[in-house]
């Protein structure tokens, strides 16, 4: 018998979700990230999250809004952004930051999901990344070994999804939302359309189902730019 995955919305999808969980949250910058399931635990008051992310958002937006209420406790990102909220909590020290290269983010968190504990990189070798980590030469140049990551949630935002659960992404929102998809003891999958199953061609499909837990059709999704360049007129 299938498994019904489909749940109506954010509420009934972040259930279980509690304080000091480690999530991880896909997109990049403003793209493709969860944003109604971030709202929605924004109202839950959930606190002393660990969230593994690229980034945090804006100080309005996406992870940024968590920070706000002091709910994260440690950010395990590639990047402070443009968010002034997360650079001043980790300058004052209220909050605890892992700042990683961001190809070794994203390969620590598929080699989660893909069952691999650890591997060898030259990213970060010779500065403060480096730091207690083993170090071994391969060809002549050094590396060190990062470990994998998991989550007891990965949230992640999809273009296309279907009650299977199979995902497809648009573009940027590619970044970041596959690996972690994988990688989480429950992923939850937002999508902008919620398809019957046999409707994606598979060809094309990102996510396959098998790693997606719970999915739902959200609602009310704001484009936003996080940086705009215009050129002058003249």
């Amino acid at each position: 018998m299938a498994i019904n995955k489909v749940v109506a919305n954010a509420t009934e999808a972040t259930k279980g979700i509690e304080d000091g969980m480690t999530l991880m949250l896909g997109g990049f910058g403003l793209c493709g990230i969860p944003e109604n399931c971030i709202a929605e635990m924004v109202k839950m008051g959930v606190k002393n999250l660990t969230c593994i992310s690229n980034n945090a958002g804006v100080d309005d937006f996406g992870l940024g809004l968590l920070l706000q209420k002091k709910q994260i406790k440690k950010m395990i990102s590639s990047y402070v952004g443009e968010n002034d909220e997360f650079e001043r909590q980790m300058l004052s020290g209220e909050l605890e930051v892992d700042l990683i290269p961001q190809g070794s983010l994203a390969e620590r968190c598929r080699a989660g999901g893909a069952g691999i504990p650890a591997f060898f990189t030259p990213a970060g070798y010779g500065t403060e990344i480096a730091e207690g980590k083993e170090m071994r030469v391969f060809n002549g140049k050094p590396h060190i070994l990062e470990s994998a990551l998991t989550a007891d949630f990965a949230i992640v935002k999809a273009w296309k999804g279907d009650t299977a659960g199979n995902l497809i992404y648009k573009a940027t929102a590619r970044n970041f939302n596959p690996m972690m998809a994988m990688a989480g003891k429950i992923t939850i999958a937002e999508v902008e359309e919620l398809v019957p199953e046999g409707e994606l061609d598979p060809n094309f499909i990102h996510t396959p189902g098998i790693f997606v837990q719970r999915i739902f059709q959200g609602a009310n999704y704001e484009k936003r730019i996080e940086q705009r360049t215009v050129r002058q007129k003249g």
